[in-house]
Parts: C-alpha cells; structure tokens; sequence
C-alpha cells in the first residue's frame, strides 16, 4: 500500500491518518469489496430471461426493438465520468411534442448484472405515445458498492434535467420506473429526494434529482422484512450483500438505509407496481402503500397472475404493463 504526503501536512497528524486507514481496511467489520471482478457480469441478459420464462410459461413471445417513425433516438450518450470511467444513457423522444413528461428507465440484474440495453423497447414504445424515455447505465456491484449507483442514477435525472430544453421536457414531470434490483433502485431514489447520502458530491449539475412518480416493476420496498428473500448466503455471498458489502447481520442498518420503505411517508411521490406472481419481489409492498395511503398519496398495484419475474421484457405482458404505465402518469401528471 502506497500513501502519498501533501506538502505541509503535519507529520503526527499524518501518522494518525495512516494508523486510521490501516485500522478500516483490516477490521473485520470493513466493507468487503469481495465482489469486485472489474469484468462485466453478463449473467443475467433478455435472452437468458426469455429461456428461463418458456419453462414456466410456454405463452412467453420475445418483444424486439421498435420502429416508430415519430421517434428519434440519440444513444450512447455520455452523462458523468467518474476516475476516467464514462456513464451512458440513451434518449428515445417525440420532438414534435413540447414539455413533455420523462421517464428515466433502470434495468434490473441483481445490482451486479444486466445493462441499460433490454429495455430499449420499452423506452421505444413509451416514447412513441409521447413520452421522452432514458435508459441509463450505473454502476454495478462488480465496481462499486452502495450507494454509487443511486447516485449515479440520480446524476443522470439531474443530466435529463439540464438538457430539458434539447428533448422538450416539462421538468416538473419526471418519472423513474425500474424493473427488479431498478425497481427496487426507483423507489428508493423516488424517497430520498434532497438526501444529501444518495447524492454524488462532485456533481457538475446544479439541476435537482427530485422525482415526481414512481414506477416499480417487480422491485422489492425492504431487504429486511418477513417477505424478503435477501440476504440468504449460506451458499455463497447473495447479490445483496455483494452490493451493500456487508451480509444483513453485519450492517442491518446499512441494509435499512438502502430500503424505500425506511423512507416513506408525506413526501413520496405518487407509486405504481406492477407485479409478477413472484412474492418475494413484492417485499415491503403492503407496508409501504399503507403508509403513503395515510398521507394521502396515491398508489396503485397491478399484478399479473401466473406471470415470470421477467415479464416485462416480453408478451403476452410487455403491451399492458405500457398500458398501465400510461394511465398511471396521465392520472398523476394530468397528461
């Protein structure tokens, strides 16, 4: 390990600093960084998902790329670079319609795989029925820990926001919708809005990350809680605990912190969920609607019975999830 010394740092108080580092990186309670490949973790792709939901479900039919002539596409934009590592996200828009809502999209894949690319289509159809969608890259557990990728994504709502004049943006109609570790993503950044944790200090943005509506597809509330499935590394280290780096017995609070649920309350935006059958991915769920209930703010739930954790990339799904989405933000947005 190689320490650097700035010019005119007190020596004692250099020493300390060493002693310190020296202390974090070898406790036992440290954060592990066990997960770090650096290599991208191609586990979880469309395809695979697609496989995975014939078994189950024989109806499943694959949903492609889309072409409308009424939406242009600028892809592989870069919105941050952090330690010489580039961000991007793609934009999919009506120019002919002015301040128009966004939706930001957020893939799913265990907060360690997956990539903005499988829900282009969805970014496609939403923007074809005049909505401006992004699909944004972040950073996985693979690379970085909790919290940098709810500060990526944030950043990227803040990039959306800067460049509302380009894409024809009403700023104050923003959505972000996730599916599965994105839905879990969605919701938590949808109630940590103005939460100086979840945001990037270095941030070139003066534009604010604040969400008006949430959209969770098949995103667990809480990692800790009598329906959750998380956390479970008698096998080997869950796809949780590689992103938090700590299990949930090491750093329960940790986990909390990374829970929509703990924040719920008056300030949450208006939610929906649509569902799978799957209800372990449901976790926190009733809790949380409960409480935005009490303050008057509105939820909905749409479940599709029988149907495979993956539905949202395919049919006999994809077309009324879109549906569902729509009426959702014409109802908050007053679209």
């Amino acid at each position: 390990m190689i320490f650097t010394m700035r010019c005119g740092m007190n020596r004692a108080f250099f020493k300390y600093k060493i002693f310190a580092l020296i202390i974090f990186c070898f406790s036992a309670n440290a954060q592990s960084h066990s997960g770090f490949t650096i290599v991208t973790d191609t586990s979880y792709s469309n395809w695979s998902a697609y496989l995975n939901s014939k078994k189950t479900n024989p109806e499943t039919k694959w949903s492609g790329e889309f072409k409308f002539k009424n939406v242009q596409e600028s892809r592989n934009i870069v919105y941050q670079v952090l330690s010489g590592k580039s961000l991007s996200l793609d934009a999919f828009y009506d120019s002919s319609i002015k301040k128009k809502p966004a939706i930001v999209i957020i893939h799913g894949g265990g907060w360690r795989s997956g990539n903005r690319f499988q829900h282009i289509p969805l970014a496609q159809k939403l923007a074809s029925i005049g909505y401006a969608s992004f699909t944004v890259e972040y950073r996985l557990s693979t690379e970085a820990l909790f919290p940098a990728a709810v500060c990526d994504i944030k950043e990227s709502i803040k990039w959306v926001k800067a460049h509302s004049g380009e894409f024809g943006l009403d700023t104050n109609k923003i959505a972000v919708c996730g599916f599965s570790a994105g839905g879990q993503l969605a919701a938590l950044i949808g109630n940590t809005n103005k939460n100086p944790f979840f945001e990037l200090e270095t941030s070139v943005f003066s534009t604010s990350s604040a969400v008006q509506a949430i959209i969770d597809l098949d995103g667990i509330l809480a990692f800790i809680h009598p329906e959750s499935g998380e956390g479970d590394d008698s096998n080997r280290p869950s796809a949780a605990t590689l992103w938090f780096g700590y299990s949930k017995t090491e750093n329960p609070d940790l986990w909390k912190k990374g829970s929509a649920l703990t924040y719920a309350g008056e300030k949450s935006p208006p939610t929906l969920f649509i569902n799978s059958s799957v209800a372990r991915m449901h976790a926190g769920r009733e809790d949380y609607c409960a409480i935005l209930k009490k303050s008057g703010i509105y939820t909905e739930i749409r479940t599709f019975q029988d149907a495979p954790h993956s539905f949202v990339q395919f049919e006999p799904w994809f077309s009324p999830m879109v549906t569902t989405i729509d009426n959702f933000l014409k109802k908050v947005f007053r679209k």
